[in-house]
C-alpha cells in the first residue's frame, strides 16, 4: 500500500461503503477500518486509492457523493 493515499474518512461505515462503491465505478479503492472493536467500533473508516487517482477521487467524492 505504499502508493495508496487516504481520500476520505468517516466514523460511519455506511458512508465509507457508499464512497467506496462510487469510486469503484472508476478505479480500485479500499476501506481501512481503524475502529476499535472493544469500544463498539468507535473510530474512523478510511478510504484509500492509488496516489495517481487522488485528485480524480476527491473530485468524484465532491461531485457525486451525497448522504442527505
Amino acid at each position: 500500500m505504499n502508493n495508496w493515499t487516504k481520500v476520505y474518512s468517516t466514523d460511519q461505515l455506511y458512508q465509507a461503503e457508499i464512497v467506496k462503491m462510487k469510486l469503484e465505478e472508476y478505479f480500485p479503492s479500499v476501506i481501512i477500518d481503524k475502529a476499535d472493536s472493544s469500544y463498539n467500533n468507535f473510530g474512523e473508516k478510511e478510504i484509500y486509492v492509488d496516489r495517481k487517482n487522488v485528485i480524480r477521487a476527491l473530485k468524484i467524492i465532491e461531485d457525486e457523493v451525497r448522504f442527505e
